[in-house]
């Protein structure tokens, strides 16, 4: 661990936030075009809100099954880095699947092949940044590193929108355009991993080659445990975002031209992320400074909102265009909280570095669960019941993490 005199803005940490940028530039690219891809193979809007639904749970599940055994065994061998590297140079290569993809199963390879990198590369990265910096600061190393996450996931939803846009103009096959996007997110996924490999130092600790998992994650604190209830709950809430692009796109058509709506959808998804981008170091701040759990929870109460204000928005003012764009900025508010405060709050519960690739394996899985469950939910409720009963489930679900949290948990 750094000294108390050392900065926390040090080598590792803008290395695994300019990591995370190029990152997100490559699959947030692809995650904003999915479901017009989807939509452009000749899935009609409900069928492809529910396949979109399927693939994230499938995605999540096989990401979790990796969160947690690549935690424990990085604990065992006293070594992350190399596994990190590897997990960004699978996804930055993964959604290349989808240049030649026919219809939705090539999609779903692509999709979980790219979150298996996530999941292997997560929790390792989460713990060589714990290592890097000081306890009273490792609000604002994550919350910087949320922050250079976030501003490839601006860029490259951009760049995802200027190809729909393009795509009237272009003639031809309808997915072409898209064919040629997936190709391009190699260059910036790849680069994600030299990245990492070059400017992340790693803090090497002693192996525990005795290690058995079960164990391991019977270990953890109580208070941990507790904690983790919280994450789960909202998590069966909080469904991937991509979703909202379906809905948005479906809406919009009220309010925009029709041959853009795909186009403005993928653009709200943008200023989503830049939102988030930009209050993620805020939100690690304000943990630091007046309590990790309690911001969290007040990020978990805004969550709730803004999936109940979409709710209502579906339901009674689908062509409202600002009501869109107040609400995805609200969604990425909650987002820069969630993820800069959950993993810095992890070494506050679980003392000794020689745990922490276990248990952020454990929080990922549970937060992974929980995307699987709601992206299920959501999706199917979608298609069955209507956006608004979807976003309903999802602001009931959060409003319960976000009690648990306030109420149940204490700071450690």
């Amino acid at each position: 661990m750094s000294s108390p005199s050392s900065p926390w803005l040090n080598r590792t940490v803008v290395g695994a936030g300019l990591t995370s940028f190029l990152a997100d530039v490559g699959y947030e690219l692809a995650t904003a075009l999915l479901p017009s891809f989807l939509l452009a193979l000749g899935l009609p809007f409900g069928a492809a809100a529910q396949v979109m639904g399927a693939i994230e749970a499938a995605a999540e599940f096989l990401s979790n099954a990796a969160k947690l055994l690549v935690g424990w065994w990085s604990d065992r061998i006293g070594r992350r880095k190399a596994l990190v590297v590897f997990g960004y140079a699978l996804t930055g290569s993964a959604f290349t699947l989808c240049a030649a993809a026919a219809s939705w199963p090539p999609v779903l390879a692509a999709k979980c092949l790219a979150w298996l990198g996530k999941g292997i590369r997560g929790p390792l990265r989460n713990a060589i940044i714990t290592d890097a910096v000081d306890p009273a600061h490792r609000g604002k190393a994550f919350g910087f590193h949320r922050a250079g996450d976030t501003f490839g996931a601006v860029l490259g939803p951009a760049i995802a929108a200027a190809v729909l846009y393009g795509l009237p103009a272009a003639g031809g096959e309808p997915a072409r355009g898209y064919r040629l996007a997936f190709l391009f997110t190699l260059v910036p996924g790849l680069g994600a991993a030299a990245a990492f490999a070059l400017l992340v130092r790693e803090r090497r600790f002693t192996p525990k080659p005795g290690l058995r998992l079960q164990a391991s994650v019977a270990a953890l604190p109580r208070g941990y445990a507790r904690f983790l209830v919280g994450i789960g709950l909202f998590g069966l809430g909080d469904f991937a975002h991509t979703v909202l692009i379906l809905a948005a796109t479906h809406a919009l058509p009220a309010a925009v031209p029709a041959d853009t709506a795909a186009a403005a959808g993928v653009l709200l998804y943008a200023w989503r992320n830049l939102v988030q981008a930009l209050a993620a170091y805020p939100a690690g701040w304000l943990g630091d400074r007046i309590g990790r759990r309690r911001t969290l929870a007040i990020g978990y109460v805004t969550g709730a909102v803004a999936m109940a204000g979409f709710g209502l928005l579906a339901g009674f003012a689908p062509g409202s265009f600002a009501g869109w764009v107040a609400l995805f900025a609200l969604a990425g508010a909650y987002t820069a909280v969630q993820e800069s405060l959950e993993p810095a709050i992890m070494p506050d519960l679980v003392p000794g570095k020689e745990m922490h690739g276990t248990a952020y394996g454990v929080l990922a899985v549970v937060n992974g669960l929980g995307d699987v469950g709601a992206s299920l939910a959501v999706g199917f409720l979608f298609m069955t019941l209507g956006p608004a009963v979807g976003l309903g489930y999802a602001a009931a679900l959060m409003t319960a993490g976000a009690a648990w949290m306030a109420v149940a948990v204490r700071d450690g």
